[in-house]
């Protein structure tokens, strides 16, 4: 899965919010805290870790770049 970004980076709660892989902020918060978010393949716990074009992230088994 691909998700296209306007600006320069996208955080990484708002990354899952826009792949549709959690349904809320709060959400993102968590699963991420929690250490089930990994990014370019290490487990990554901070929900604004910038994300830029090129850039992996993956939550429970959907793996999605950035574009």
């Amino acid at each position: 899965m691909e998700i296209t970004i306007k600006d320069e980076y996208i955080k990484l709660g708002q990354a899952l919010k826009l792949a549709g892989l959690v349904g809320s902020g709060v959400d993102a918060k968590m699963v991420i805290a929690d250490g089930l978010v990994t990014v370019n393949g290490e487990v990554e716990t901070r929900r604004g870790k910038k994300l830029y074009p090129g850039d992996n992230f993956e939550f429970e088994g959907e793996e999605v770049t950035v574009k």
